[in-house]
């Protein structure tokens, strides 16, 4: 039995050589030359097709591989700008509700003084009102209590006076009261 160089069985890891086949078990036994080259081209370029398969394949999935990981490195740069981008967005939210909320304070606070200022002038104009009011019936009685001071019947009556202070005027009611 011919066994081919390639492919055959050898003790302990051996390979015979090209020119050489495998008789039996023991026995070596030289091959025709034309044969081995025949063969050995024959099996060198099925080799060689077989060879560069192989390398086309593992070209495949080492480009598969590597786009894989560009693809990985490119969602992660991608996820981090992201990222980054979103912490900045929250940064600049909370940057602008302050400055709203410092303009909200400081417009509330113009507005209180602006109305607790008017409530106190409107408050010494009431006041300034019910004074002049209150000087003009002092005149009034003033000017009432010298006229019967100079009257002939100063015992014949008396004077009484009553007043009523409300939230816009004075009133003054005075009786002449005879005994």
């Amino acid at each position: 039995m011919v066994r081919s160089s390639y492919g055959g069985e050898g003790i302990c890891g051996y390979h015979p050589g090209p020119y050489t086949s495998w008789v039996g078990k023991r026995t070596l036994q030289p091959v025709p030359v034309y044969r081995a080259i025949e063969r050995n081209s024959m099996e060198a370029v099925s080799f060689q097709l077989k060879l560069r398969r192989k390398i086309r394949k593992k070209k495949r999935r080492t480009i598969k591989i590597q786009a894989w990981w560009r693809g990985t490195l490119v969602r992660r740069t991608l996820q981090h700008a992201a990222l980054r981008a979103w912490i900045i967005q929250c940064w600049w939210r909370t940057i602008l509700m302050r400055v709203a909320e410092r303009k909200r304070r400081t417009a509330l606070i113009d507005f209180a003084c602006r109305e607790r200022a008017v409530v106190k002038l409107q408050s010494l104009i009431r006041m300034w009102r019910i004074h002049w009011r209150y000087c003009q019936v002092l005149n009034a009685i003033y000017v009432i209590q010298c006229h019967w001071q100079c009257h002939n019947c100063q015992t014949c009556a008396s004077l009484r006076g009553h007043c009523v202070i409300t939230s816009t005027h004075l009133q003054f009611h005075i009786e002449i009261i005879n005994n």
